[in-house]
């Protein structure tokens, strides 16, 4: 009985394990005004404690190539929204999930600018998630390492 009770609770130990360190990650590319080409990485992770869904980010404007971090929440009334706010809060984007794709506003900590964004998922490689994963932890370190 302990032959088969005792792998029996490892795979089911295993398994638990295994599905709380899944994740999805996700590029997207596309525009902020219709003119201003956009990269994003996004990282979603189930949270250990509460089985909802949590969210690491960074973007960069193209042509400029400096990464932004971000904070993201998922609206718990609308799970095809969120808002997006800039690590040192320079701007904030209010988006909405349609399909694979997000559309909404990126607006400025002033409000006065209010920018349509455009974002369409984009394939991506092995080698190109470990790119990601490494420019993400590397901008996570930056700006919370104490």
């Amino acid at each position: 009985m302990k032959k088969i009770l005792l792998p029996f609770l490892f795979s089911l130990l295993f398994l638990n394990f295994t599905k709380a360190q899944s994740s999805k990650n996700t590029l997207y590319k596309g525009t902020i005004d219709g003119k201003i080409s956009v990269t994003f990485y996004i990282k979603a992770e189930e949270n250990p404690c509460t089985a909802d869904l949590m969210y690491t980010s960074i973007y960069r404007y193209d042509k400029s190539g400096g990464w932004i971090q971000l904070n993201i929440t998922q609206n718990t009334k609308n799970e095809n929204q969120f808002a997006l706010v800039e690590h040192g809060f320079s701007g904030m984007m209010i988006l909405t999930k349609e399909g694979t794709n997000f559309s909404g506003l990126w607006i400025s900590p002033d409000t006065k600018k209010q920018l349509k964004v455009v974002l369409k998922e984009a394939s991506m490689t092995k080698k190109d998630i470990e790119s990601y994963e490494k420019k993400l932890e590397k901008v996570n370190y930056e700006n919370n390492d104490c």
